[in-house]
């Protein structure tokens, strides 16, 4: 099993940066895969960003190169660096760990971009 907290979240003006954090209860080591998904109101949850156990990243089509997802095993912690953030990526972000078949999810946090 793992716990996954997440922090970082805030309100940002429209091209501001935030960084989330996303701190696991074991090693970060040996999770097959890590991930930020987020919903927006109304909207359905959606991957955001993964980090698989060797380090290989993927995005979503709509990140466009202006998050960076990176993982420090040392401190049992995954990040999601948002940059050049806009009114749409408004939503409650989520941290994801895919352990041993089972799938977890943190309590989420908060982004709020204004225009």
């Amino acid at each position: 099993q793992v716990q996954l907290v997440e922090s970082g979240g805030g309100l940002v003006q429209a091209g501001g940066s935030l960084r989330l954090s996303c701190a696991a209860s074991r090693s970060t080591f040996s999770i097959n895969a890590m991930a930020w998904y987020r919903q927006a109101p109304g909207k359905e949850r959606e991957l955001v960003a993964r980090i698989r156990i060797g380090g290989s990243t993927s995005y979503a089509d709509f990140v466009e190169g202006r998050f960076t997802i990176s993982r420090d095993n040392a401190k049992n912690t995954v990040y999601l660096q948002m940059n050049y953030l806009k009114p749409e990526d408004t939503a409650v972000y989520f941290c994801y760990a895919y352990l041993d078949g089972y799938n977890y999810w943190g309590q989420g946090t908060q982004v709020t971009v204004s225009s």
